[in-house]
């Protein structure tokens, strides 16, 4: 029986599919009165000749070419059999895809005048989503012919782009607030000006960035011997957290110091670990506890124990979690009195 003409869909739900082809390979001949069914959830791009000549929405749809019934198969014999006029339809998934994951595999280096060190490594992730906005320069832009497009064929670009616009922008926030945990705090500000800043990138490509998300950013815990490799610490500056380090631990019980990872990763400077190791080394009257609470306020916050204490803040919390360190909780704050703190170190 002679073929009149073609029903073209692809009901596939495309989750992680983002253009499948159709034909998948080689060219499609469909015949003038052919239907093209678009599903909800997709938009189908049609291309004749090699070009992209209009976009179906969701519904049923007649396409036309010169591919007209039972005359075509008589002119096919003058071209071996294949149609002159080739067509193509391309299902895109107009979808949101949700909840893809990015993160930092290398800490985030950024400039700190006046805080610390002067440079400050951050690790970070959290998660984005995106859609397609312009189906057909997408294909035309980034598909080209393939039969099927994936998820993961693209989202190492995107991913690499959102860190890329992720670095420019705390590069941008130099100089803007004056200690590591204002900068931490404003993830919500950061994610924001990601957005701005990427939203071009994608819309090049037919894309649009529809969240991006910070969902944790700390200080990395790169050590002194990585940073000093990375170019970032010098061969005094090294020596210095070396020495004091080496005080610290001589004034305080074991185990009572974090090393130089914590110093650095909490954005501590210098003159901060020299002079807080030199009053630990020379305090007089008593055991550790009295050393390390020499010229402590009588109330203090999670990081300023934790300064007190040369370890990480996190190490604090989690002293308080266990209850091996009394505090008050105030709202979803912390306060810790000097008391609380001598008795936590002489128990």
């Amino acid at each position: 029986m002679a073929r009149i003409f073609d029903v073209v869909e692809y009901p596939d739900e495309m989750r992680e599919e983002l253009v499948h082809r159709f034909p998948e390979e080689g060219f499609g001949d469909f015949r003038i009165g052919s239907q093209v069914i678009v599903r909800e959830s997709q938009n189908a791009v049609f291309f004749r000749d090699g070009r992209a000549l209009d976009v179906f929405q969701p519904g049923r749809h007649t396409i036309a070419t010169a591919n007209i019934p039972r005359i075509i198969d008589f002119i096919g014999k003058a071209f071996d059999d294949r149609t002159p006029f080739p067509a193509e339809v391309y299902f895109v998934s107009m979808r949101e895809f949700l909840d893809r994951k990015w993160g930092t595999p290398q800490p985030i280096v950024m400039q700190t005048p006046g805080i610390g060190l002067g440079w400050l490594l951050l690790q970070s992730f959290g998660t984005y989503s995106y859609e397609i906005a312009d189906p057909q320069q997408f294909v035309t832009q980034v598909v080209g012919t393939q039969g099927t497009y994936r998820t993961d064929e693209i989202e190492n670009d995107l991913r690499s782009r959102l860190l890329r616009s992720l670095s420019d922008m705390l590069g941008e926030m130099k100089g803007s607030y004056s200690t590591v945990q204002d900068i931490i705090a404003n993830q919500e500000e950061i994610g924001a000006g990601v957005r701005a800043k990427v939203s071009d990138d994608f819309e090049a490509r037919g894309l649009k960035l529809k969240a991006f998300v910070v969902t944790n950013m700390s200080p990395s815990k790169k050590t002194a011997d990585e940073l000093r490799d990375m170019g970032l610490l010098d061969t005094a500056t090294y020596t210095q957290l070396q020495a004091a380090d080496a005080m610290r631990d001589a004034a305080q019980n074991e185990g009572g110091g974090a090393g130089l990872t914590a110093g650095i990763g909490a954005g501590l400077g210098i003159g901060n670990v020299m002079g807080e190791a030199l009053k630990g080394a020379t305090a007089s009257g008593g055991g550790p506890g009295a050393a390390a609470a020499a010229g402590m306020p009588d109330v203090m916050t999670p990081a300023e124990a934790a300064q007190a204490l040369k370890v990480s803040e996190e190490d604090v919390i989690a002293a308080i979690d266990a209850g091996d360190l009394k505090a008050k909780k105030l709202g979803n704050a912390y306060r810790i009195s000097k008391d609380s703190l001598e008795t936590f170190l002489n128990s």
